[in-house]
């Protein structure tokens, strides 16, 4: 599973906005990484931003 992919679950898994911090914690993956997941996620409108600095997947 790509991280991505990884990002993308633990955020549908918690179903409330997450901030990359809360992301890496869940998963256990790097803050680096998610930053770079989550900004493909962001590019691919995978994800949305309800609130400054926090994620959620796209509806």
């Amino acid at each position: 599973m790509e991280t991505t992919d990884k990002v993308l679950a633990a955020m549908k898994k918690a179903a409330k906005p997450m901030s990359a911090g809360q992301v890496a914690e869940a998963t256990g993956i790097d803050r680096k990484e998610i930053d770079k997941a989550m900004k493909v996620l962001k590019t691919n409108g995978q994800i949305t931003s309800p609130k400054n600095c926090y994620w959620e997947p796209a509806k």
